[in-house]
Formats: C-alpha cells, sequence, structure tokens
C-alpha cells in the first residue's frame, strides 16, 4: 500500500526492534494517452508501400500446423506465445507450461556465471531442448527455440569471435563483409546450441545521444537498407537453398520495429514524436529488404509513437507488417516491453496479442503472464483466431526452420564443435573488419602511417584493455565486470602493436599513464567510452570528457613527441580539445577483439577506407545534426574519411563547450548506475574497489521497471563488507539540510541480514555518522516487496557528518549475510513517510 505524503514515522536511531515497514512502493501502470495522441499514433496502412509475401506458404507445412493446432491443449496454444529468460525458468517449468521458447538476457548466463564455458551453453540448450519435447500424453511436443542477443558476434559467450559494433560496420560501407560476418555469427551460435539471434538491429539513429547509437549502422537509412538483406542471409542462408535456418544457419530478427533511433531527445525507450510520413520514409526503409531476404522474426520497439507504445500499436504491428507487408513470421517483443501498454502490466496484457503481438518476451514476469493470459483466451479477451494465428507463425517458423526433426542442439550439425568458436578464419574475418572500420579523422603532416621500426610508446586506458575496446553487449549486457581471461582468442589493440613492431624490429613500450625514461619516436593514445548498453548509455549531450587523457595528450605534445589518438566510442562526440592535442586522430568506435585490425591501420597494412556514418558535431550541444537537415553544419560531414595520402592537416578549433547539460545533482543511484560524478564501491573497509570480487560482496545487474534498473548488492558473510556510493570530490549540502530534503532509498530485500546492518554518511577520515537498519531490513525481507526509506539530512547531521564536505553519501556495512536490490538512491523532497531523528 503507498501511506499519504507526509506520513511520520518516530525513530530513535538507537533500537529498531519495534519498527515496522513504512509502506511498499509499486510501480505505477502508464496512463492512458490522450484521444488525439492515440489518433496521431494509428497509421493508415493505404499510405505505405504495398509489399507481396516473401514466398509462397506451403501446403504442406500448413496442414502439418492445422493438425498441431486441432491436437494442442489451450494451455500449449499460451505457452508456446510466451518466452522466459533462462535466469527465470527451469527445464521442468518448459515442460510444464509448454514454454515456446526460452532466452538469455544481457546478464543472463547457464548457471549464473557470465563466463560460463561454451559447453555449459550447450548442456543448457539440450536440456531445454529435451523438457519440450519430454512426452506429456496425447499432446504433441513442439521444440522450444532459444534465442539471444548475439548483435556482435556470439558475444554472450566466452571464445567466441568479436566483431565490431554496427557503427563501425556502417562506416565500412560492405555488404559482402556484412553476409561473412552474419554467416560466422550463426556457425558459432550453432555450436553452443543456439538457434537464434535478436539481430540485425535496423534502427536509424538521430540523436546521438540514445545510448543504443552503437547498435545502428549510420543516422541516414540508405546503409541498414544495403546491409538488411546481405546480413539476415549471412545469418539465415538464401530462401531456397537446402541449409536455410538449418544447418550452419539460424533464425534472424529484424529489430527494433519501429522508430527507436528517432525517439525525442535520444532517449531510450522514449516517444518518436513525428507525422506518419516521417516514421515511414526514414525509419522503415530497411525493414522492406529484411524481409524480402525472408526474415522469421521482427522484434516491436520498447518506444513509444506519438505518444503510443509500439507493443501495443495494431495499425502498425498488423495493419502495416502483417496485412500490408505480407510478413508470415512471428513478432516478438521486447524485455517486458508489453507492459509499458496502456493498461497493462509486465504479468497482464492481453492487449499486446490483440494489437499483433506474436510472443511475449516476458523474462522474469512469465509464469504470471502465462496466468493471465490463459485467463484471457478462455473468457474471450484474447480471441481464440488471435491466439491461434500467434502460435500458427511461431510453428511455421519452427517447421521452416526443420526443428521438429532436427533433435537434441548437440546432435545437430557445428553442435559441440567448440574449436569453432573464435577460429582463425573468423579471427581473421573480424580483423578485416576492424581495418575496413575505422575512420581517419586527422593525419597532420602525414603522420601516418607510421613506420614499425621506431620506438614507439603506447598510452591509455583503453591500449591494453579487451572490456573498454568490445563494448556493451560483451559476455554482459554492459559488458562490464570482464577480465583479460575472459577473452582466450582475443587481442588487445596494446598486444597488436606490440606484436608488428617486434616483428618489424622496433621498440614498443606499454605505459598506460604516458611516462617513458626515453623519449620514443611516436605515441599512440587509445581512450574514449567505458562500456554500456540501452538506457544506461543514454546522455545529456555528446559532450567527450577526460581529463586525464586529455592531459596526456596535451603533455605529450609539451614534450615534441608526435602522437596518434585511437578514439574508442559508440557515437560521434564533440572531442575538438582532444583533436587539437593529437597530430593524428583514429576513430576507432568499438572494434571488437581483434586489436591487430587497428595496428595494421595505424602501420600502413591497409588504407583507410572507412567513412563517417554519423555526421561529426561541431560543439558539445550538436546533438541531432543529420545529413539534409536544412541547418547542417557538423565537424566533419557524413561520409567525411581520409586517406592516408590526403592532406590531412586541421586549423586549430574552439575548445569553449558549448553547453554542459544539468545533472540532478540528488541522484546518487537510479536508472542501474551512479548519478553523474558518483561510482559504486564494494569490499572490505578500507578497501573498496569497482571489482573486488565475490569472496566479501558481490554487485549483479537487476530488474525493476526496466532491464537492470537496478543492482542487486549479496552479502557473503565470510567478514565485514561495505556498499558505497562515493563522489569525485566533496560536497556542501549543508543547505540541504537545513529544509526537508532526506536520503530516500528503494530497496527490496530478498534475503534478511544476519548481523547489524549501518547506513553511514561519510565527509573524510574519520567524519562519519549513521544508523542501525538490521529491524527494518529484517521485516521488509518479509514482504520482498518494494520499500521506501527516508532519512531527513538534519538526521545525520545530528549524528556528527559534517554536511558541507560529504564524500560518501551512502554506504552499508554488514559482517553478516544480507540479499537485497537497490533501485533507487535520492537525495529528494521525500514522497512518502520519513524517520525521524530525536
Amino acid at each position: 500500500m503507498n501511506l499519504p505524503r507526509g506520513a511520520v514515522m518516530a525513530l530513535g536511531f538507537t533500537s529498531l526492534a519495534a519498527l515496522t515497514i513504512p509502506h511498499s512502493v509499486t510501480v505505477a501502470a502508464a496512463q492512458a494517452p490522450v484521444a488525439d495522441s492515440v489518433s496521431a499514433a494509428r497509421a493508415n496502412p493505404a499510405n505505405w508501400p504495398a509489399r507481396p509475401a516473401t514466398l509462397a506458404l506451403d501446403s504442406a507445412v500448413e496442414r502439418r500446423i492445422d493438425e498441431l493446432l486441432a491436437a494442442m491443449s489451450l494451455e500449449q496454444k499460451v505457452g508456446q506465445i510466451i518466452q522466459a529468460d533462462i535466469g527465470s525458468v527451469t527445464s521442468d517449468d518448459v515442460y510444464r507450461y509448454h514454454l515456446g521458447s526460452v532466452l538469455n538476457g544481457g546478464n543472463s548466463d547457464p548457471g549464473g556465471r557470465y563466463n560460463a564455458p561454451a559447453k555449459d551453453w550447450l548442456a543448457a540448450a539440450d536440456a531445454f531442448y529435451a523438457a519440450s519435447m519430454r512426452p506429456n500424453g496425447k499432446l504433441p511436443r513442439i521444440p522450444v527455440i532459444w534465442g539471444s542477443d548475439a548483435v556482435h558476434g556470439h558475444n554472450n559467450v566466452v571464445g567466441a569471435t568479436l566483431f565490431p559494433h554496427n557503427i563501425g560496420l556502417g562506416a565500412a560501407r560492405n555488404p559482402d563483409l556484412i553476409r561473412r560476418i552474419g554467416a560466422a555469427t550463426a556457425i558459432e551460435m550453432r555450436v553452443t546450441g543456439l538457434d537464434w539471434t535478436f539481430a540485425p538491429t535496423l534502427a536509424v539513429v538521430r540523436d546521438d545521444r540514445w545510448g543504443r547509437t552503437y547498435e545502428g549502422f549510420g543516422e541516414a537509412p540508405e546503409i541498414a537498407t544495403s546491409y538488411a538483406a546481405p546480413l539476415i542471409e549471412g545469418l539465415q542462408g538464401r530462401i531456397g537453398d537446402k541449409d536455410w535456418l538449418r544447418g550452419p544457419h539460424i533464425i534472424a530478427t529484424a529489430k527494433h520495429f519501429l522508430g527507436d533511433g528517432g525517439t525525442h531527445g535520444g532517449k531510450d525507450q522514449g516517444d518518436a514524436e513525428m507525422p506518419e510520413a516521417q516514421l515511414r520514409d526514414l525509419f522503415s526503409p530497411p525493414y522492406l529488404p529484411a524481409l524480402d531476404a525472408g526474415v522469421q522474426s521482427v522484434m516491436v520497439s520498447f518506444s513509444s509513437w506519438n505518444g503510443v507504445k509500439m507493443h501495443g500499436n495494431r495499425s502498425l504491428l498488423t495493419g502495416v507488417m502483417k496485412e500490408r507487408w505480407n510478413f508470415d513470421g512471428f513478432l516478438v517483443g521486447d524485455w517486458n516491453g508489453h507492459g509499458q501498454v496502456a493498461g497493462c502490466t509486465a504479468t497482464d496484457c492481453a492487449a499486446a496479442a490483440v494489437a499483433g503481438l506474436d510472443m511475449y518476451m516476458a523474462p522474469d514476469s512469465w509464469k504470471d503472464l502465462y496466468r493471465t493470459t490463459l485467463a484471457h483466451a478462455r473468457d474471450g479477451t484474447l480471441p481464440m483466431a488471435r491466439l491461434d494465428d500467434a502460435v500458427r507463425r511461431i510453428l511455421r517458423v519452427k517447421l521452416r526452420a526443420g526443428l521438429f526433426e532436427a533433435g537434441k542442439p548437440s546432435d545437430r550439425p557445428y553442435g559441440g564443435r567448440f574449436e569453432l568458436l573464435g577460429s582463425k578464419e573468423h579471427r581473421a574475418l573480424a580483423r578485416e573488419a576492424v581495418r575496413e572500420s575505422l575512420v581517419l579523422l586527422k593525419n597532420a603532416s602525414g603522420l601516418l602511417p607510421l613506420k614499425p621500426e621506431a620506438t614507439i610508446l603506447v598510452a591509455g586506458d583503453g591500449a591494453d584493455n579487451l572490456t573498454k575496446q568490445t563494448g556493451g553487449w560483451t559476455l554482459s549486457w554492459q559488458g562490464t565486470g570482464t577480465k583479460r581471461s575472459d577473452f582466450p582468442n582475443a587481442e588487445s589493440i596494446w598486444e597488436g602493436i606490440a606484436a608488428e613492431v617486434k616483428a618489424a624490429g622496433g621498440s614498443a613500450m606499454l605505459s598506460p599513464d604516458g611516462r617513458y625514461t626515453k623519449k620514443p619516436d611516436v605515441a599512440i593514445v587509445v581512450f574514449g567510452e567505458d562500456p554500456y548498453a540501452e538506457f544506461q548509455g543514454d546522455r545529456p549531450d555528446v559532450g567527450y570528457d577526460d581529463p586525464k587523457s586529455l592531459a596526456l595528450l596535451r603533455s605529450l605534445k609539451a614534450e615534441g613527441v608526435p602522437t596518434v589518438a585511437v578514439f574508442l566510442s559508440g557515437r560521434a562526440m564533440w572531442v575538438n580539445p582532444f583533436l587539437n592535442a593529437s597530430d593524428a586522430f583514429v576513430a576507432a568506435w568499438l572494434p571488437g577483439s581483434e586489436g591487430g585490425g587497428v595496428a595494421d591501420m595505424l602501420f600502413g597494412k591497409a588504407e583507410f577506407r572507412g567513412k563517417l556514418p554519423y555526421s561529426w558535431p561541431k560543439t558539445s550541444d550538436q546533438t541531432a545534426v543529420n545529413v539534409g537537415d536544412a541547418d547542417y553544419d557538423p565537424l566533419f560531414a557524413y561520409g567525411f574519411g581520409l586517406t592516408s595520402t590526403d592532406n590531412g592537416d586541421l586549423a586549430p578549433l574552439s575548445e569553449a563547450r558549448a553547453s554542459v547539460a544539468a545533472v540532478d545533482p540528488g541522484v546518487l543511484f537510479a536508472a542501474g548506475k551512479p548519478g553523474s560524478g558518483r561510482r559504486l564501491l564494494l569490499g572490505a573497509p578500507g578497501a573498496l574497489s569497482t571489482n573486488p570480487g565475490p569472496q566479501l560482496i558481490e554487485a549483479r545487474g537487476a530488474d525493476r521497471a526496466a532491464q537492470e534498473d537496478s543492482v542487486r548488492l549479496r552479502w557473503t558473510g565470510a567478514g565485514t563488507a561495505v556498499a558505497a556510493i562515493v563522489q569525485d570530490s566533496p560536497t556542501d549540502l549543508s543547505r540541504q539540510s537545513n529544509g526537508d530534503l532526506a536520503l530516500e532509498l528503494d530497496v527490496r530485500v530478498d534475503t534478511p541480514p544476519s548481523a547489524e546492518v549501518s547506513l553511514v554518511m561519510g565527509c573524510g577520515a574519520k567524519c562519519a555518522g549513521g544508523f542501525p537498519l538490521r529491524a527494518m531490513l529484517t521485516e521488509a525481507a518479509k514482504s520482498r516487496k518494494w520499500t521506501r526509506i527516508a532519512i531527513p539530512l538534519r538526521c545525520f547531521e545530528k549524528a556528527g557528518v559534517d554536511m558541507a564536505r560529504v564524500e560518501t553519501p551512502l554506504s552499508i556495512t554488514t559482517s553478516g549475510k544480507l540479499d537485497l536490490i537497490l533501485s533507487s538512491a535520492r537525495i529528494v523532497s521525500p514522497s512518502g513517510p520519513v524517520l525521524q531523528c530525536k
């Protein structure tokens, strides 16, 4: 329940034994849009290009579907349209609930290990398949399919080949390369028993603040339109060939339908506010060649169009995609995206299926969704004809892919051939892709190519950093938390450079901070964005801020060392100060596992040919500069890219930042990450770090309203451990503590504390104050509901905190076991009851 604002609970801060939980926090359902928004978001299919069916329906396949539908129970039919995440479902669940599909989310892995070996993936695939085919009375057995976000290779599995992200491939402008990458990815997925990828992303990205910009091939539809068919044919094979969807090929997905790259402000899961003609002409073109190539699934976008969520937009899902474009595969949802439809929740949403969704992606909500959908099918809220159509489409794809006869994944072609993960041939292809993706933006006095016989300093935090080099969607959803041993078949940029220099008889030195004893002939500095994915990568502007790397470049310049900047990023960014401080500047994007491809370009083993797929901003607030705009005025235009023989000189650029977007200083933790200028550190008291290992405490992404918008903190009980939000510099909260502002936490306690828990605010050495929380957290664990805790800042001041220099606004310490999920931590005017200090 929700108590009224202003409700007060007494708290003496010496004992919480008698304290009761103030209230539980629930996620409010989205409000129904106003009528004119609904009208503005209703497409007229007659205004969209008519498109014939890709291929005629096979009468034998359709007859078999008829037979299956006649023999299936209602429970089976409902199960077929629900997809569960492997972190929340067992093989027995697949059998009991007749589930049609499973997926692994970005942080879901066999055994819950982000670096689970390939054999564990194959074993899990076998287990799920066996469960789906286990006899169950007279009911027909229908094989399960497993979907995975293989968006730059089979990127969830240790040892797989990691190709450049789509932004880099867009710079290559090479459809044949894309076809070969699709084919290699399909084979590596088959090795581990998976038969369906959630790729390719066909978004046309119009605002580079969007955290998924690197998943798009470019800002204009032409690149994605030219890539859609070859990439899908690489993944699925060609229609008419015997191995279409079989053998070395898998099922592909065109995503996210529609307009996800055009949301207002570049906001993930936001609203594409535009006329129907613009939605059609700018964002839909890549889908037509995808359908022509026979793509068998299309993923619906999280986003809205003029205020109406795509998961509930019947005019687009059914009217355009299925009826106007004659798509006969199935529409799959995105991660609990159906729950954002007006009037729906993640566990109850017949409206999405009525609108045309064929398979719900219900990672952790699947069981309750199964129950409510079954009830809706029984009472007619979900018409039987619509349910049968959804099931028919799923069965059609499974039959086309030969899954009914394929046997268990380990017995299928390529199953268990682990030597093909990161094979020599696939890595060579990835290295070729790196070479073609790099874009040369500056080359003063023809510094590039370098001579490998020289004495070369390699610096920067990205030089020997495969986590940074591979980016998001790599072994974990955000691409963070990995280590060098997780990449057994990869080569860092430093390693590629060192190998090239050694072979030529030169000298290469790795020094991340740029220090050296002997002055080098030239320096290569590798730096850029840290990994991110989806909404956690959303930004307020496109200004790149990295004082440490900029100081390094400037110091080398001052010392007279010619310097090459290699910039790793998931988008085009304002980097004028870095361009001024470099003699040569290479946009390397997120190149993946083959750092040797970067070395090839720096030493002239291949000529630069990459061309910008996104316009490069002239100012930090030029967030949505796109070719064709009336006021188009970028620093480097769409399609720009030097060769080493071009005049690469660049006049000094203005270093005045056009804007610094406002950041809410009260956000300590939200949307799955610490607020701006803050970090989450873990470990033993006095020995905190971002990745301390799981001995005392561990942190993993968790879901509340969206994928990984929270963090699960688990104390093991092996010793005293701390989870703390720390700031880059002290903050003066003295003014805030004089009012009614409070430290407000949203938490869910899954395992109660076995020892006392301290909530503390720190203000430097021997300066801290806080309160015990064990009783409150123990009570919260009884319901396992979201609980809001609000403690006035003045209470921390009374407890001894110097509010003028707060360095650690939040830390939680215990020596016992505790498992809780933190959704939000803010300094705000409390929205509910507060704890009153005496």
